[in-house]
């Protein structure tokens, strides 16, 4: 029986080119998008990358599914900017106030974009999006608290609340623009840092614990735990 024919290489250069400019599309949707807003038709993103309609859609079977990789790169740029201000080294306050800036940035230079993927009729453009997000953020509390050596099972859906939280914010502030960045960035801080900083506490071991490394590792020094204690 005659052996399996190994490929040469060429399907997965294919491939690579093929993701290649899939992303380079979508760049070019992204730049459409800016200019013309959230009513961008397929002829201006073709337009702007240079091509034809019928070469767009070789790459993406309709204008859904494009949108729905804008939603992914949205979503890459945010936990881009919010992940690593989330890691640093300063306290949880501030850490929590660096990733909110950093969300509100994204959103600040391509408001256009975020305007059409949370207004999108019919399939969810931001749905392989937001469950990157949420299971980046769901990442993040889980070891936060069991850094703190407490129950981690409400990590997922806390997660799933704060990117609520961001989006219906996010919303309202491009759309109505009552305010400075500066201010909703206090604002929507606070109100990420209240609520993780609240559950934390019934939990007995306070964020500000993680402030001093010495006294999250010591039981003895942390408040009695109301919450299931991790085994």
């Amino acid at each position: 029986m005659p052996s399996r024919v190994k490929g040469d290489g060429r399907t997965t250069r294919w491939d690579a080119h093929r993701d290649q400019r899939r992303a380079e599309l979508v760049q070019a949707a992204v730049r459409a998008i800016d200019q013309h807003g959230p009513d961008v038709t397929i002829a201006d993103i073709a337009a702007e990358a240079g091509v034809s309609k019928p070469v767009l859609y070789r790459y993406f079977t309709d204008k859904d599914q494009l949108h729905a990789a804008v939603g992914r790169w949205g979503a890459d740029e945010v936990l881009a900017g919010m992940l690593p201000a989330l890691r640093n080294d300063a306290p949880v306050r501030e850490r929590v106030a660096h990733a909110v800036d950093a969300y509100l940035t994204t959103l600040e230079e391509h408001p256009q974009v975020f305007l059409l993927l949370v207004r999108h009729r019919g399939s969810d453009p931001l749905a392989d999006g937001k469950a990157a997000i949420a299971a980046a953020f769901t990442r993040f509390l889980g070891d936060t608290l069991r850094e703190l050596n407490v129950d981690a099972a409400g990590a997922e859906p806390w997660a799933e609340g704060l990117l609520g939280l961001g989006l219906s914010t996010g919303e309202w502030w491009l759309e109505r623009r009552t305010m400075s960045k500066a201010a909703v960035g206090r604002y929507l801080t606070a109100f990420v840092w209240h609520a993780l900083e609240g559950a934390a506490t019934e939990l007995g071991v306070p964020l500000s614990a993680l402030d001093r490394p010495s006294a999250a590792a010591d039981p003895s020094t942390a408040t009695p735990i109301r919450g299931r204690k991790r085994s």
